[in-house]
This record gives C-alpha cells, sequence and structure tokens, in this order.
C-alpha cells in the first residue's frame, strides 16, 4: 500500500518538482496551496509525512505545522519543512512547532527523498 505526503507550497512549479519525484518513488501525493488550505485537506486520513514550505500567503509553514501539532490525527506525522530559508532562528521556530527536517531550496530530488525514506512511518 503507498504511503501519502501531503506537500503545502504556495509555487506550483516546486509542488509540481516535489509530487513528480514522490510519485515516481511510488507515494501518493496530496497538494495544498498553503497552510489554511492544506489544514483543510487534513480531514482524518492517513498521512504518513508532510513537506512543507516556510513562507506562504495566508498561512506560514511554522504557523501551519504548530496547527497540525494540535490534531490529534496528525500530531505524531513527521514534517519536512522545504525552504529557501536557511537562518538558524527560522529553523529552530521550524524545529520548536515539531519539524523533523529542513532542506533547503533548490534541493535535489534524490536528497528529499532521502529525508523522507528516513523519516516516513512504516
Amino acid at each position: 500500500m503507498s504511503k501519502t505526503i501531503l506537500v503545502v507550497d504556495d509555487s506550483a512549479s516546486v509542488r509540481q518538482v516535489v509530487g513528480i519525484a514522490l510519485r515516481g518513488a511510488g507515494y501518493t501525493v496530496i497538494e495544498g496551496i498553503d497552510g489554511s488550505d492544506a489544514l483543510k485537506k487534513l480531514t482524518g486520513q492517513k498521512v504518513h509525512l508532510i513537506i512543507s514550505d516556510v513562507n506562504m500567503p495566508n498561512m506560514d509553514g511554522i504557523t501551519f505545522v504548530t496547527e497540525v501539532k494540535k490534531l490529534p490525527a496528525y500530531k505524531f506525522t513527521p514534517v519536512i519543512m522545504l525552504t529557501t530559508e536557511s537562518q538558524e532562528t527560522k529553523k529552530q521556530a521550524g524545529q520548536a512547532a515539531g519539524a523533523k527536517a529542513w532542506v533547503v531550496k533548490p534541493f535535489q530530488p534524490a536528497q528529499m527523498l532521502a529525508a523522507v525514506s528516513k523519516l516516513i512511518l512504516p
């Protein structure tokens, strides 16, 4: 059975690149265009991993992760932040919110898939 990954990014091209890499590796992908859109898509179904951008309109990635961690069904879902931000303070805020990994754009799909396979729960 394929694992489901929620990809949240306001850039359609990033969602496309990430989606192609993940689908190519056999994952099912749900897409969110920002934090508030992505929260609406978390309707209780099993999501094995979340990949989220940090800087997005409506709801940024760190707020999104904070909100996700309040939902009992997703409290333990691992989160990878995929972002242009490499500042330590942002990383610390992401980790404090519950992000498990930080991948800086531009990224290599292989690098992202390695992070995914390490974090995805069996």
